[in-house]
């Protein structure tokens, strides 16, 4: 058996977090080192590892993951403006092997990033 990502235990109530927002699919928190103003983090309750380990029964909670992040954005007062970056694997920066969708808003946000 896997170890449990720290997203599941904050998902299972073993650590805590701002909630955000949550549904039976996912749930959002604010990131503990933000890089915008606004930075939330919405992950699926499934566990997919990185976003290349889903799977075409995924499509459908994939899509529910950018509905979600939408709608967090919106409801904290960004939904004309915000990104939502996914980083897949170590070399692309993540850091929690549990897949999730960064939200960012709040600052300008230059193009290309980082």
């Amino acid at each position: 058996m896997r170890e449990k990502t720290l997203f599941s235990r904050i998902i299972e109530g073993e650590i805590p977090a701002d909630i955000l927002y949550e549904d039976e699919y996912c749930i959002a928190i604010r990131d503990i080192n933000p890089q915008a103003p606004f930075h939330a983090l919405v992950v699926p309750r499934k566990v997919i590892p990185r976003l290349v380990d889903g799977s075409e029964e995924d499509a459908m909670l994939l899509g529910r993951l950018l509905l979600a992040a939408a709608a967090v954005a919106r409801s904290h007062g960004h939904g004309e403006a915000f990104r939502v970056a996914v980083n897949n694997g170590a070399g692309a920066g993540q850091t929690v092997f549990h897949l999730h969708v960064h939200v960012l808003a709040g600052r300008a946000l230059g193009w290309p990033p980082g």
